[in-house]
């Protein structure tokens, strides 16, 4: 039941590609609690996505945009305020993409061409788009910007390869631009670190399946799903959340705090 918790906000949704994925779950969350946003993508995600179901849904813009090159980020967050009618209140990035792990290349093998490719999408994206907000003045006051993690950016999950030390690089832009933002405009930077979820972009890592048996009999309240993520997406874009910010917060049902479990044991 809708509460217009986000009744009046106005922001920009990456990253949704189907009914699977986090972002898409936020969107059709906050467009039922009276958000009003634009949604972006890259261009070839967005061919090969179901983006314009949701758009249809949320009454919003689809604005295409790589979001590894500045231009393109000015040119969506230019537009946004444009097509929404002021500065906006929230960002969502939920990008992500490793070519080594696509193409199962070992960790210790990795082509560097394709880790450079990883880090510039997954975690470089997020200092682009901050750093491209921030010059256009783009945000309101108390607004907040969110980046998805995981928790393989402090612990080893071996198959999870360049891709953390690309969700490590993400949460430590969040807590180095988090404080000048913070100075500048009293904008909150944060980091979700998001239970193993069954999305397009997680099914790709190698015994993603096995993974989140395990995950879910490690966590006591077994793992978070698309839907609960988005539901604290929500809560972190809301003004009940003013004074969080720079911080890397577990969303995980638990397991971060774990070392092992009955259910692991049995």
């Amino acid at each position: 039941m809708s509460k217009n918790l986000l009744e009046g906000k106005r922001g920009i949704i990456f990253g949704a590609l189907d009914e699977n994925s986090i972002a898409w779950k936020v969107a059709e969350k906050a467009h039922e609690e009276g958000a009003k946003f634009t949604l972006t993508n890259a261009p070839i995600a967005l061919r090969l996505g179901k983006i314009n179901e949701l758009a249809s849904a949320c009454d919003s813009v689809i604005i295409p945009a790589d979001a590894t090159l500045v231009e393109d980020l000015e040119v969506l967050i230019d537009q946004s305020m444009e097509t929404l009618g002021g500065p906006l209140d929230f960002i969502l990035h939920s990008v992500g993409m490793s070519p080594n792990v696509r193409k199962q290349r070992p960790y210790t093998d990795l082509n560097y061409e394709f880790f450079h490719k990883t880090i510039d999408v997954s975690a470089m994206s997020f200092h682009k788009l901050l750093q491209t907000a921030i010059k256009k003045d783009a945000m309101n006051e108390w607004g907040s910007v969110l980046g998805l993690t995981y928790i393989a950016a402090q612990r080893n999950f071996p198959d999870y390869s360049d891709m953390a030390e690309a969700k490590a690089m993400l949460e430590s832009i969040a807590r180095s631009f988090g404080y000048h933002y913070g100075i500048a405009k009293k904008v909150r930077v944060n980091t979700i670190s998001q239970s193993p979820t069954a999305t397009t972009a997680g099914t790709g890592v190698k015994g993603f399946g096995d993974f989140i048996s395990f995950a879910d009999k490690m966590s006591p309240l077994g793992n978070a799903s698309a839907e609960d993520c988005a539901n604290y997406c929500l809560s972190m874009f809301s003004d009940y959340t003013r004074m969080v910010t720079m911080q890397n917060l577990f969303h995980d049902g638990g397991f971060s705090s774990m070392g092992v479990s009955y259910s692991i044991f049995e």
